[in-house]
């Protein structure tokens, strides 16, 4: 083996131990950036929750303030949602089934398959046929529709998935909206980590279970698979029958990969 070809190799297994340790990958430098410059970086990538999300608009507040990326709350949302459905108030909320809250005001379908750990906000609707596997928070005046199937989810306030929408290890912004047959892909088909990739950075998740964080305002086409590890920034709209990858910045129009274009101002 010549020399150049060791250097390589050993170039590879430092990346490979770096990005382990949790190491952000900046592409345009093509360096790792420790703790002391990750703070610098994060206000600016779009993926924060500060940057997607108006915690005003979730009963899940409590669990997102305390974090910087939104997928850091999936594997907290289990016992948030007991922790949280036990202080809920019993005039307002009743607990259908063990870990099974649902608002007085919320419209649920005698069809629809509910499993906790859920909550059901007020004036919310879960209808014919929707399936709730559980992990889920539904918000306020939030619509879960004919066939759609949720999964360890948070749902902010007024978003609709509201036609045969698969929504699985995602966070939905406030009036997010996903398009018919619209469906959110969880699970790489390497079953490898998740990494969140922007046009300047590569974040390591450490989960083998992320599917999109859309953040407020955000307009999802019809068919549209959004892939492992999407973030969508603020007030985008997503055209019908795109696959989606990576992060899409806010105030966009995305036809596809090569063709994302800055909303006009009005």
């Amino acid at each position: 083996m010549n020399t150049k070809a060791v250097l390589v190799c050993g170039l590879m297994s430092v990346r490979e131990q770096r990005q382990t340790q949790g190491d952000i990958y900046d592409l345009g430098s093509r360096e790792f950036i420790g703790p002391e410059r990750r703070i610098d970086l994060k206000m600016n990538t779009g993926i924060t929750i500060s940057d997607l999300y108006d915690l005003k608009e979730t009963i899940a507040a409590g669990l997102l303030e305390e974090l910087t990326y939104p997928w850091e709350a999936l594997p907290k949302i289990h016992d948030f949602i007991i922790g949280l459905g036990e202080r809920l108030p019993k005039e307002i909320y009743e607990e259908r089934e063990e870990h099974i809250w649902v608002a007085k005001s919320a419209k649920v379908a005698s069809t629809a398959c509910l499993n906790g750990p859920l909550i059901v906000d007020e004036d919310a609707e879960i209808r014919h046929c929707a399936f709730v596997r559980g992990n889920a928070i539904v918000g306020k005046g939030a619509v879960v529709g004919n066939s759609t199937e949720l999964k360890n989810v948070i749902l902010f306030n007024k978003v609709q998935v509201p036609h045969y929408n698969y929504v699985g290890d995602s966070i939905l912004g406030f009036q997010s909206h996903m398009g018919a047959g619209a469906i959110t892909s969880n699970v790489k088909s390497d079953k490898s980590l998740v990494v969140v990739k922007g046009a300047d950075i590569s974040v390591k998740t450490g989960l083998k279970k992320m599917g999109a964080m859309l953040g407020d305002h955000v307009e999802v086409g019809c068919n549209s698979v959004l892939n492992p590890g999407t973030v969508v920034g603020r007030n985008t709209n997503i055209y019908p029958t795109s696959m989606v990858r990576g992060v899409i910045p806010a105030g966009s129009i995305y036809k596809k990969s090569t063709e994302i274009t800055a909303k006009k101002e009005v």
